[in-house]
């Protein structure tokens, strides 16, 4: 069953980079949105940044400038290219996709649809001080 694959996430000091990467292959639905989320342990997941099917991106006040989103040519390969990492960056990477050709690439968790088809399993990133 299609789903996708999160990859990338490690342990770096604050002020570092990573790049996290996430694959929708064999999926049964054409994509049209794409996002990251961000979960730590005890709280609510929260979005990091989203594009839609025309390349329009949003990201979390907290990220921006920091964090940037793309995608390839196919639009099945997602990355959040993250610099100038902080601790308060520590928690669990979420990659979604939305099939939807009216997805909004809303960073609202909720407005995501739900399932492990649209919803991967996370990569950890932790920022040390």
């Amino acid at each position: 069953q299609a789903q996708p694959v999160e990859s990338g996430g490690g342990s770096v000091q604050a002020g570092g980079s990573l790049r996290l990467s996430c694959v929708v292959s064999g999926s049964s639905y054409s994509i049209q949105c794409m996002g990251w989320f961000r979960q730590v342990t005890g709280n609510g997941r929260e979005g990091v940044a989203s594009i839609d099917g025309d390349g329009v991106t949003r990201y979390q006040d907290s990220v921006q400038g920091r964090f940037s989103i793309s995608q390839d040519n196919t639009k099945n390969i997602l990355y959040l290219h993250m610099t100038n990492l902080k601790p308060e960056d520590t928690a669990m990477y979420y990659c979604a996709a939305d099939p939807r050709y009216a997805c909004a690439a809303s960073l609202a968790p909720g407005n995501w649809p739900s399932g492990e088809r649209f919803w991967g399993k996370g990569t950890l990133v932790r920022i040390s001080s």
